[in-house]
This record gives C-alpha cells, structure tokens and sequence, in this order.
C-alpha cells in the first residue's frame, strides 16, 4: 500500500470520527457517549480509533487545538497594530467552527470542553494585554493583571456570550458580537483598573 493511500486512509477515518463525534454529542451530549459508540457510528474498528486517539477527551482536544491554531495564525497575521482585531477575527474563527462549539459549549456538551475553553480564552486576554471597546480602534491602554480574577472572569463572560450567539442563531455578525462583547470587557477592566 503506497503512502498517498495509508494518508488517505487516516484522513477519512479521523473525519469520520469526528463527524460521529459531534453527531453523538448533538444527540445524547458529551459525557454519556463512549469510544464503542463513536467507532460503531463512524464504521471504523475500536482499534483503528486508538490509532488515532487515547479517548473521547484526546479526540475534541485535538479537534479544539486545530481550530485555535487556525484561529492563532490568522490573529498572528494580522500584525501587533491591531489587537482589537483579534476578538472579530475571534468571532468569525467560532462562526466556521460553529457546530464544533455549539456541540461542546452548549447544553449536551461538556463541562470539561468548558473549562478549557475559558482557560484558553483567559491566556489571549492576557497575551493582548487588552480588549477594545470598538473594534476598529486600536488606542487602548495594556492592562496589567496582577492576579487572574479579572482574565477568568473576561473569559467566562466570552464563553456565555459564544453559547448565546450560537444558541440563538448568530443574530449579530462577528463584527456586532465582538463589539458587544468587548464593550463589556471593556467596563469589567475600567473598573478593576481603579481597584487597590
């Protein structure tokens, strides 16, 4: 069997994976499914599934850590003069991965997916250091956090936000949910920049 064909393979069977996978959590949720049921559902061999993951967990994490790469390389080519950017470029990163995170985000998902979601989010809040109050402004003052109350509750709050835009079916575009969302964030650090 030539390369081209046993990558070919590996592709097809990782898709159809995780295709089941989102099809099992829409269905039933993320925490009563099982590695028998997302192998039988994609038609592969419980072996050919641990070919390629250890569990259910290591399957969404690596669907998780694609997408923020993807979402990574596009805010990393937009440049540092315009972080502001990064929370639309944010929004329209959730919109194509829509029914990923609607699946773990929402009511059948997982709380562990959440988690890791508002970690993630908390480390970009402190990366750019900043969130705008109008996306298409990039004057804004760095926060510095001394300690992670503001970062978590920012991400906590961009989480809740992302479930409710999917939930209700995008009613604003990227660029109107972002706005919102960091008009918010916006406040929360104005505030905490007067605390003691």
């Amino acid at each position: 069997m030539s390369q081209n064909s046993t990558d070919l393979r590996a592709r097809r069977t990782r898709k159809l994976l995780r295709d089941a996978l989102l099809e099992l959590i829409e269905e039933r949720g993320f925490d009563a499914l099982t590695v028998e049921e997302l192998a039988e559902r994609a038609m592969v061999s419980r072996s050919a599934f641990y070919r390629y993951y250890q569990d259910k967990y290591d399957l969404a994490e690596q669907i998780f850590e694609e997408a923020m790469s993807a979402l990574l390389n596009a805010v990393g080519e937009m440049g540092p003069e315009r972080p502001p950017q990064v929370w639309v470029k944010f929004f329209e990163h959730i919109a194509h991965y829509e029914r990923f995170y609607r699946a773990l985000l929402g009511r059948k998902g997982s709380l562990w997916f959440v988690r890791k979601m508002r970690a993630r989010l908390s480390d970009m809040v402190k990366e750019h250091g900043r969130v705008p109050s109008r996306p298409n402004t990039s004057d804004h003052p760095v926060y510095t956090f001394s300690d992670e109350f503001v970062p978590d509750l920012v991400s906590t709050m961009f989480v809740e936000a992302i479930t409710w835009w999917l939930e209700q079916g995008r009613p604003y575009t990227p660029q109107e949910i972002a706005t919102r969302s960091a008009l918010l964030a916006s406040a929360l650090f104005k505030e905490a920049s007067t605390w003691q």
